[in-house]
């Protein structure tokens, strides 16, 4: 029996875990981080994840998108519902599901694992300068209802969706000299926009702000070549948190690389068959983010028909079954 070692314990390498389990090898998952745990992220998961993970805890259905720019509006109904559900509660079901399986979770750092292994790891952290962002997260409590809202302006993005237990989690990415003019205050950023003010003034925030970066977009993908070395979710590549196909995109590689590091496929037919999956969605999202950047979004994308805009950023997942 082949036995895989797992860096990282998110929804990529818990579900690496559980793919690799099901094709008949032992599993050991290392994760330094306390399981479960809040973490900067959308909260947002497609409609598709339904055909990859069964029997998702109980969470808020989102039935619409609403797309917020400086001049103009632009709302659509999703022809399939969406989930809102948190990374603490996704964390959570995930890893349960793997070890329930007879994964073994270990919290340790395991820098150096012998192949077959999954690096799953999530993205790292950059510390260069440049166009640096920083991305932050916190929950609200009030009313609730069933849309995304998609808020752009000043070269900030933020995204607002119900998940369980009736809050709504309020999630984005700010460029790193904006928040420095606000002294990192987020809820100063918020009252920037009218739109985004006037969206959450019946919210009440129910604890301070988590922050994460300084993050850099970097174009293509990360193609490790070690033998023996699968990776994962945002370790494989990262792809723009507005298409809000982040966990779909990380349970899907998961999946891939548990499959992979199993049968021992060479890296080039898992690295190919994850491009498969995800290339399409990471051209078109690199297209709208310099539609967004250099502000052509505000007047193409509100012509555009919104399924279409929505479906040309989500992974092929038919690819990864």
């Amino acid at each position: 029996m082949e036995r895989i070692a797992i860096v990282g314990a998110g929804p990529a390498g818990s579900n690496a875990a559980i793919s690799a389990l099901d094709a008949g090898a032992s599993v050991e998952i290392h994760d330094p981080s306390s399981f479960p745990r809040h973490k900067v992220c959308g909260e947002f998961l497609s409609p598709e994840i339904a055909e990859l993970v069964a029997g998702l805890p109980p969470c808020p259905r989102i039935r619409s998108v609403r797309l917020f720019f400086e001049k103009h509006r632009k709302r659509w109904n999703l022809s399939e519902p969406a989930y809102g559900l948190s990374r603490h509660a996704l964390d959570r079901f995930l890893l349960n599901r793997a070890i329930e399986r007879g994964a073994v979770f270990t919290r340790q750092r395991s820098l150096a694992p012998e192949p077959p292994a999954i690096i799953a790891h999530g993205r790292q952290i950059a510390s260069v300068s440049g166009n640096r962002l920083f991305g932050f997260k916190a929950h609200f409590e009030g009313p609730t209802d069933d849309a995304l809202d998609l808020f752009f302006f000043n070269g900030c993005y933020i995204g607002i969706n119900s998940v369980e237990q009736g809050f709504t989690n309020v999630c984005g990415l700010a460029p790193e000299g904006t928040l420095k003019q606000l002294a990192f205050d987020v809820d100063r950023l918020l009252a920037a926009s009218p739109a985004l003010s006037e969206r959450i003034r019946p919210l009440k925030r129910s604890w301070d702000w988590l922050m994460t970066g300084p993050l850099i977009y970097r174009g293509g993908w990360n193609e490790e070549t070690r033998p023996g070395m699968y990776l994962a979710g945002d370790a494989l590549g990262f792809i723009d948190p507005f298409t809000g196909s982040g966990l779909l995109a990380a349970i899907a590689t998961g999946k891939i690389a548990g499959e992979s590091a199993a049968a021992c496929v060479p890296i080039d037919r898992h690295l190919a068959r994850c491009r498969a999956v995800l290339g399409f969605q990471y051209r078109t999202a690199a297209i709208f983010r310099a539609a967004i950047t250099y502000g052509v979004a505000e007047w193409l994308l509100p012509v555009l028909p919104g399924e279409a805009l929505f479906q040309l950023t989500r992974p092929r997942i038919s690819r990864a079954k």
